[in-house]
């Protein structure tokens, strides 16, 4: 007989949950209030409170979910991708590109302006480099690419992914996350091309 509550509670806890999610990707979250994010998604602040213990916790699990949510379909990406390394590299970090164009650059500028949710953001970072070194490594095993230093490659990828992430390249080119992620993408698959 509980169940039907039970199911409606976490309808609506999803709900919220999603409703904070979209809410931050499109506005950021620094100017945000509780009560202003309460009164956004017709709910009360008690309602949030259900959610987390404070806004910096709740903007911190947005996050957690967002990288989480894009981190699952970055691999049914690369998952679907032909076999070839330089064609999963390639979807790898396309992919990565569409999950974070999702997000305005309001909300990256918070998120590198906010330690706890940095902290995510770069950490999934880190995780990203990690899963193009293996790529790599995968391809120069396989005599796709040509030899190089994987770790190495990977490290010069996690540099720019962190510059990226830190509106570095933003500032220096004008370029969105995405599409400095896109533009990532060519050029890692163009230099691990065997020459001639």
């Amino acid at each position: 007989m509980t169940s039907a509550p039970v199911r409606r509670g976490d309808a609506r806890r999803g709900e919220l949950e999603d409703g904070v999610l979209a809410l931050i990707l499109d506005e950021g979250f620094a100017h945000l209030k509780l009560d202003d994010v309460a009164a956004r998604l017709h709910c009360s602040k008690r309602t949030l409170y259900t959610l987390a213990g404070s806004k910096e916790q709740l903007v911190r699990a947005a996050v957690v979910r967002f990288f989480r949510d894009a981190t699952g379909r970055v691999e049914r990406a690369v998952t679907d991708a032909p076999s070839a390394p330089s064609a999963r590299i390639a979807a790898y970090l396309d992919a990565v590109a569409t999950e974070l164009a999702v997000a305005s650059p309001r909300f990256f500028e918070d998120v590198a302006s906010f330690p706890p949710a940095g902290e995510v953001y770069e950490r999934n970072t880190r995780a990203a480099a990690r899963r193009i070194g293996e790529m790599i490594d995968d391809g120069v095993g396989r005599g796709v690419f040509r030899s190089v230093h994987a770790g190495y490659v990977a490290d010069l990828v996690a540099a720019q992914m962190v510059r990226i992430q830190q509106r570095e390249v933003a500032a220096a080119t004008g370029l969105s996350d995405s599409q400095a992620y896109a533009e990532l993408a060519a050029l890692v698959t163009a230099g691990l091309s065997p020459r001639g």
